[in-house]
């Protein structure tokens, strides 16, 4: 769908002429690709094999009959046919136009564009599933309403991530605190791919919302797996989920689900209960080596592997540093101060726990 959206969103050719053909009240059936089923599909018409343009589509749409491009969309192969797809194939559609379109993209697997004449609206149709083609501005406001939505999840993210590091060099973090900032940065994560889906659609009119949409979360999915490295249970007999199984874990909950600390800490591999989130765990480290300059995440393996947790990485000396393999001493000393910016190095003088406040709300997006 998205491969299809970006096809027809303004700013391309084939979306010109779709709304030349709506502006001109013509209605029109387009088949966004060819092969011999869709050949067999086709009955009458012509076979034109002409190179596309907004303009011919607009003309050719005019004729009684359905028009057949090919999948890169730089010829129009056949205009003015009749489609004719399996009747049996299941539509919840009501006008011949669109239940045909529907039935079609099922059976060719290829795209198909229904221009309705009395509706005056543009719908996409994908594998059966229909997508009405709405109006830049319209999209626009949407988009733009998720953005700021972005913003604020962003800044909490960032402030309870800050608090996860000051806890970590202090070893006083808890399930719930890592719960917390795993469901921030998958609440963070699904909102972006909406807007990614927005910038999709709105084409070359969404250039600037893609921009301060990278912006926004630079670095929000690495650090995702970071978190899940640092704080996934030691497999055991009877618990054996790796980072992978985490991850896809948390990328199933529903909406719902994600509100609760609980059961985010069931997806990360703990058991949830409240005793559970408020047990004392151990990061291994990889989370806050990333963000040592210039540090290769094989060094960063091995950094782990060697010392086995964050708290002993802290109390090295550069010497036990280059005992690991490819740590020279500028690495080492590197790794024995940098990783601690900004805010993270209050924690030294005593950083506060904040008291947890509950669940956040996911507004619309719960």
């Amino acid at each position: 769908m998205r491969a299809s959206l970006s096809a027809v969103a303004p700013g391309t050719a084939l979306r010109d002429g779709l709304e030349r053909v709506l502006r001109g009240n013509t209605g029109g059936l387009i088949v966004l690709g060819t092969d011999k089923t869709v050949e067999s599909l086709c009955t009458g018409g012509f076979v034109i094999d002409v190179e596309f343009t907004a303009t011919r589509l607009r003309e050719l749409c005019k004729l009684d009959g359905a028009l057949v491009l090919d999948k890169d969309i730089t010829k129009i192969v056949r205009a003015g046919v009749q489609l004719v797809p399996d009747a049996a194939i299941p539509t919840e559609e009501t006008g011949t136009r669109h239940r045909t379109a529907q039935r079609v993209s099922i059976q060719t697997g290829f795209p198909v564009v229904s221009v309705s004449q009395s509706m005056r609206l543009i719908a996409l149709y994908v594998d059966g599933q229909r997508r009405v083609l709405e109006d830049s501005a319209a999209i626009l406001s949407r988009a733009n309403q998720a953005l700021a939505t972005l913003e604020r999840y962003k800044l909490r993210l960032d402030e309870v991530a800050g608090t996860l590091s000051a806890l970590e060099i202090e070893d006083l973090v808890t399930v719930r605190d890592v719960s917390a900032v795993a469901q921030r940065l998958e609440m963070v994560r699904r909102i972006a791919t909406e807007i990614a889906e927005y910038v999709v659609e709105l084409g070359t009119d969404g250039r600037l919302l893609s921009l301060q949409l990278d912006e926004l979360i630079a670095g929000v999915e690495p650090e995702r797996e970071l978190v899940v490295r640092d704080y996934v249970p030691e497999p055991t007999a009877k618990r054996t989920r790796t980072v992978a199984d985490a991850l896809a874990e948390l990328d199933r909950l529903t909406h719902a689900e994600l509100l609760e600390l609980p059961i985010v800490a069931r997806a990360l591999g703990y058991s949830g209960s409240p005793e559970t989130l408020d047990s004392a765990v151990s990061p291994r480290g990889f989370r806050l080596l990333a963000k040592v300059p210039r540090l290769p995440g094989a060094i960063i393996e091995r950094l782990v592997e060697h010392f086995g947790g964050l708290q002993k990485l802290l109390a090295a000396s550069v010497d036990d540093l280059q005992m690991v393999d490819g740590v020279g001493e500028a690495r080492a000393r590197s790794v024995r101060e940098g990783p601690f910016p900004g805010a993270i190095r209050l924690a030294f003088t005593g950083a506060v726990r904040p008291a947890f406040t509950g669940a956040p709300s996911l507004e619309r997006y719960a």
